[in-house]
Formats: C-alpha cells, structure tokens, sequence
C-alpha cells in the first residue's frame, strides 16, 4: 500500500511523558504497505508499541485540557513536529487541536506499523518454513480496523476545530481526502486477509469468498474516489494512488473469478457461457494489475515488487488456469451462444468492516484542580525547558 501521511514526530513531550524513540519511513511488509512506517528493530516489540500508545493517550488527556476554549490556552504552546521523511522540514503551529490531531494521527500509524509486524512471516517451529499464523492474521485485522477509527476520528472530529489558515499550510498528505482514502484502504486490506484466511479454509463457500472479493473491490474503490479529488502532487501521492489501482484490479479479478464459479454451478447453458465470461474477464484483469503493480513500484520513490501472498497467491495460479480450462470445456457453447456472450454485473453486497469508533481518554484530573495556574513554572517555560534540555544531551 502507499506510504501514510508523512509520519510527523514532536521534537519533545512533556517531562513526564519524555520518549526516546525513533520512526522511518520504509517499505512496508504487508504488500509493500503505504499505510505504515516501520519503527527500527529495538522497537520493533509489542511491549514497546504498547508503552508507547499508553504514553499517547496519557498525553491526550493532558492536551485537552489545552484544546478547552475555557481555559484559554488554546494558542499558547507552540508544538514542533518534524518530517522524518524529510529529516529538516519541521512545522511549527501554535494550536492544541493540531497538536491533538497530530496525536491521534500517529497512534493510527502505530497501529498499521504493528499490523505490519504480525504480517511478517515467522518460524515457529525451528524448520526454517516461515508463515503468518491464523491468530496474527485476525489480530492484523482488527489492528487495521483501529488504526481506521484513529484517521476516521481526525476527519470528522478534529480537523474542523482546526483554523483554515492552519490546515491550507499543512502537508498535502495530511488532505482530509488524503486521510479517509487510507482509512479506507485499511478496511480493504483488512477485507483481503479475510479472503486469504477464507481461501485456506475447507469450510468457507464459495459464496462467502465472493462476497469478501466483492467488498475488498468496493472499499479500494472508494479509497480511490477518495484520492481522485485530493492534490497529489506531494511525493507519494502518485505512487499512494498507483497502489490502489493496482490493489483495484486484484480485487475485480478476484471477485470475477468467485463469481463465475458461482456461476458455473448452475445446470442452463447461460449459466457455463456467463461463467467462462467471468473466468477470462479475471484473467484480463489479473494481467492489467500486473502492469499497475510494476507501475506502482517504478513511481518515486521506487521501491522492490513486493512479493504474492494469501489469496492472491493463490488466484494468481488458478485464474489462469480455470480460464483456459473452462473455455476449452464450454467453447461450444460460446460459439452457439453468442448473443450472450456478455459480462455479467457482479452482486452488490453490504460491507462487513467498519472503522472501529474511537474516543478521547477523559481530561486529566490535574486541569480540574485549582492550583494549577499557580505552579512555579508556567507549562510554556516547562516545555521550553524541556526542549533545551534535550537538544543539549
């Protein structure tokens, strides 16, 4: 998937809330994932991520003590963030519902990088046959749904509180366009490791493979509508786009291909000529996303083709295989029936996977207390201090 909005870290927390860590931008695991930075392998534990969203929400509930108009702080603190990407951009913006989307913004990240890391094959049993267990599969799942209720939360709850002048001089990968596009990417991704958990199932029908092929091909869909109205001309936007055309065309084929063998269950001729035309409109498709794919990972920055994995492993062997076979089978009927040779419409269904819902911690207790205002050292000085204190190690 295409890189994420750029991964924005503040230069310091509060003292209380210090952290020493580091994120980079890299090519991602799960299907050369845009939708994630990978952290560097001392973090790379679940401990870590997990200390780190707790500090998150810690903080979360201290800011928005700051974003409240009542207690008139609102534009007090100056918060610096720096591009990692870049390495020399910082933004600085005095504004704590910046601040408070920014937060948010990377506690979605951690959770696609986390998701990542479950999709990492591994060695269990010391025979040197990596694989992606079923339990990573589904908490890889459920890790993308989370990371979409974080973005859906910054879209609909956060963005609009920031002022406009602020938002117009964001990065263009901080688009609300930009955002909702990912979310939805996850939901898709999400979709596709079901179909591949379906695909090794020997209980899953056929109808239930076609459905998860049909709902992974309406959410890159809308990801992609998503995209189309944004300005892409940041550094991966182009490429962000490429990678769901590309995800696009994987699914359509897929879906055509689940529903010609539906299809091909039926006993009536149209059934077998409506089939073989779904089987080749799959295989059409499936060598279209691998123009897109390589497409993909030409556009800058270029990246290694990532390799096949779960369902589309699979599909990639048996599309062509059951599109030649089967139009050998039926090619009597094809030429009988060609006033119905044409592609059926696939079935419209339902989606299953939503963003999960997302809210703030509660404020902290310490903004209800009325001693507050009379600490020794205002909050501005303290994180000015703080700041000193860091670039001075």
């Amino acid at each position: 998937m295409p890189r994420s909005p750029s991964f924005l870290f503040p230069d310091s927390f509060p003292s209380c809330l210090s952290l020493d860590m580091e994120v980079s931008a890299s090519h991602s695991i799960l299907e050369a994932s845009f939708l994630s930075h990978s952290l560097p392998l001392s973090a790379y534990s679940g401990s870590a991520i997990t200390e780190l969203r707790q500090a998150l929400e810690e903080y979360l509930s201290i800011l928005i003590g700051l974003a409240k108009k009542e207690h008139g702080l609102e534009d007090l603190v100056v918060f610096k963030w720096k591009n990692l990407g870049d390495g020399r951009q910082e933004t600085c913006v005095a504004n704590a519902w910046f601040e408070l989307f920014s937060v948010v913004h990377m506690m979605a990240m951690l959770a696609l990088s986390e998701a990542d890391t479950l999709m990492i094959p591994k060695d269990y049993s010391g025979s040197g046959f990596r694989v992606v267990s079923t339990d990573c599969k589904r908490d890889a799942v459920d890790l993308l749904l989370k990371a979409a209720g974080y973005l859906e939360f910054c879209v609909r709850n956060v963005l609009s509180r920031i002022p406009a002048e602020i938002r117009t001089s964001l990065s263009k990968d901080l688009q609300d366009g930009v955002l909702e596009a990912i979310s939805i990417q996850a939901l898709g991704q999400g979709t596709e490791i079901q179909l591949g958990l379906a695909v090794e199932s020997q209980k899953a029908t056929l109808s239930v493979k076609r459905r998860l092929a049909c709902e992974q091909l309406i959410y890159y869909g809308q990801a992609y509508q998503c995209l189309s109205g944004c300005d892409l001309s940041h550094g991966y936007g182009k490429k962000q786009m490429w990678f769901i055309k590309w995800k696009f065309l994987e699914a359509k084929a897929a879906a055509y291909y689940y529903h010609g063998l539906v299809l091909d269950k039926g006993n009536e001729p149209t059934c077998h000529v409506s089939a073989v035309c779904c089987f080749l409109a799959a295989q059409e498709l499936l060598v279209e996303s691998k123009k897109t794919r390589i497409t993909f990972c030409l556009a800058a920055p270029v990246t290694r083709a990532p390799p096949l994995w779960g369902a589309m492993k699979h599909l990639h062997q048996k599309i062509p295989e059951v599109a030649s076979r089967k139009s050998q089978m039926y090619g009597y009927l094809l030429e009988q029936e060609k006033a119905l040779q044409s592609l059926p419409d696939l079935p419209d269904f339902q989606l299953s996977l939503r963003p999960d819902d997302y809210e703030l911690p509660g404020i902290d207790p310490a903004w209800d207390s009325e001693k507050w205002e009379k600490q020794s050292q205002p909050l501005k000085e303290h994180l000015k201090d703080t700041e000193d204190e860091i670039e001075t190690e």
